[in-house]
Parts: C-alpha cells; sequence; structure tokens
C-alpha cells in the first residue's frame, strides 16, 4: 500500500453533504419530512412508485445540525485516513473510499427497504449518511483480520465504534439501525475482498 498526502474524495463528500443540508434549510428548514423528501429521502412507498434513486440521494440527506455534524466528523475521522492509506496498484486511496462510500450507502439503504416492507412501514422516511459511513468502519473491521494490518490497528477502539454504530439503533426507533448494519457489512466484505487480493490471502 502506499501513502497519498490528501483526501479529495472524503472533503468531496462532506462537502455534498454540507451543501444539500445548506439547500435543504433554505428551502423550508433541514427538520421538515416534506423538504427531506423533497430532496431526496427515501420511503418503502416511493420506492414501490419506481423512484429507485432515492437509495442513492438519500444518503446525502440529513435531518437537522446535530445530525449532519455527527455524520461528517465520523466520515472526515474514518475516511481521511484509508484514504491516505490505501492506495496500491489496484486501486488509489481516494477510489477505493468512494466505492466503498456508495456501495454501503447503497447495501444500507437496500436492507433498510427491505425490513421495513417486511414490516410495513412504508412511509417512515430514511435519510443520512450514516450507512454509507458505517461502510468506512467495516472496512477497519476487514483490516484486524490481516495479520499484516492488525498490529498497526487499536482493536478495542474499533470495537467501541463498531458498539457505536449498531447500539443506538436497538433502543432508538428514530435511528436506522439497517442502515447502519448493512453499510457495516458492505464496508467488511469489500474490505476483506480487498485485501484478499492485494495480500494473496
Amino acid at each position: 500500500m502506499q501513502l497519498d498526502a490528501v483526501a479529495p474524495v472524503t472533503f468531496g463528500l462532506i462537502a455534498v453533504n454540507v451543501i444539500v443540508f445548506v439547500i435543504e434549510t433554505l428551502a423550508g428548514g433541514s427538520t421538515s419530512l416534506p423538504v427531506a423528501l423533497r430532496f431526496g429521502a427515501m420511503t418503502v412507498r416511493d420506492l414501490q412508485r419506481g423512484q429507485w434513486w432515492r437509495l442513492f440521494t438519500s444518503m446525502f440527506v440529513h435531518f437537522g445540525f446535530v445530525h449532519l455534524i455527527c455524520n461528517m466528523m465520523s466520515l472526515y475521522y474514518l475516511g481521511e485516513v484509508l484514504e491516505q492509506s490505501m492506495g496500491s496498484s489496484i486501486m488509489s486511496g481516494s477510489q477505493f473510499v468512494f466505492i466503498v462510500y456508495i456501495c454501503a450507502g447503497l447495501l444500507g439503504n437496500l436492507l433498510t427497504w427491505a425490513v421495513q416492507q417486511g414490516q410495513r412501514q412504508y412511509n417512515v422516511v430514511s435519510a443520512g449518511a450514516s450507512g454509507a459511513i458505517c461502510g468506512l468502519l467495516g472496512v477497519y473491521v476487514a483490516m484486524l483480520m490481516v495479520p499484516v494490518l492488525r498490529d498497526y490497528m487499536n482493536v478495542q477502539g474499533i470495537i467501541a465504534n463498531v458498539v457505536l454504530c449498531l447500539a443506538p439503533g436497538m433502543t432508538n426507533k428514530s435511528i436506522n439501525m439497517w442502515a447502519h448494519l448493512g453499510g457495516l457489512i458492505a464496508g467488511f466484505l469489500l474490505g476483506m475482498g480487498y485485501f484478499t487480493v492485494l495480500f494473496g490471502r
């Protein structure tokens, strides 16, 4: 692996999320459900109507400043390190972070859709970057499975972050645990695939 000096994708994703949030706020308020839906938040009902693009756009919509700032801080701390350190002959660190963010966000939203549809929660509004960000955390979990990387990892810190990723959704129904879980799984699988090719194991 090679070390890169900058993290354009991480900062670019943060910029997109912040810009969308500012526009939401100016358009009527980031805590307004109608505004969130107008800017791409998703519901099972909308997906059933063929609005599949919401699986993508919803990962850039946030409910309130606290929701945004917590996610962006996590994105910065998780994404910057990965982007600067995951570069290799296979792909750059920037490409890797972008792929993980998008794929994890989509898988988290797909799992949310499946669970909510099964529970007949057709009009629950879902949005936020946390599923995609949990995907980045999943890569750190994958690192623990690779002996050459494990020695450089803070195992307790990663485990604590996984708990913080999943536990709140078990007690607070307003937190989309399924997006977190789906994103975490996607990031882990992508990380394991990448490291298997990279290290040949």
